[in-house]
């Protein structure tokens, strides 16, 4: 992806920045919030994307999107719209979500299932997944009904896909390689 090395960069420099100044936590929020609203709202990522809009008009509209965060979270914003790098924002709060969570021996489980968790099947995921990793997991719940059952859960760079869709994939699969029920 265009831009990860850079990304990267300003997370593991705004994280140390951050542990400097005790706003790690604070700042992990802002860029969870950022991220989030990064992921909702596509235009927004492709005003901060597009070179034909004007860096001012790109500031604008961080600011008035993003007015509940902090100094140090606006001055990261400043540097990137300076530095004209505004376009990897998404993946510097991503970057440094990741880093965050690594310093404090996290986990991220992105859990994704047709209909939303019930509190005890999350709770079982989440001591399923710190018993496997060792560390500690936060569970996030994506809901995508093309998945028809089941779920795919996501840590780290494993995947583990126990999903409907997938099973009859494999089933589509396995059929077409008898050629008497091709036939058919």
């Amino acid at each position: 992806m265009k831009g990860n090395r850079a990304a990267s960069r300003y997370a593991k420099a705004i994280l140390s920045l951050a542990r400097e100044k005790n706003l790690a936590k604070e700042l992990n929020a802002d860029f969870e919030l950022i991220r989030n609203t990064m992921d909702e709202s596509p235009d927004l990522r492709v005003i901060l994307k597009s070179p034909v809009v004007s860096v001012k008009i790109k500031r604008n509209t961080l600011e008035a999107i993003f007015t509940n965060i902090n100094p140090l979270t606006h001055q990261v914003l400043d540097l990137l719209l300076k530095n004209n790098r505004i376009d990897v924002l998404y993946l510097v709060a991503v970057k440094y979500e990741l880093l965050f969570n690594e310093m404090n021996h996290e986990q991220v489980a992105l859990v994704t299932t047709a209909v939303p968790l019930t509190g005890e099947l999350e709770g079982k995921i989440r001591a399923k997944v710190e018993e496997l990793t060792g560390n500690r997991a936060k569970i996030e719940n994506k809901v995508d009904s093309a998945i028809l059952g089941g779920f795919i859960l996501r840590v780290g760079d494993m995947q583990y896909d126990a999903s409907v869709a997938s099973q009859l994939i494999d089933l589509k699969r396995e059929f077409q390689n008898y050629t008497y029920v091709s036939k058919l």
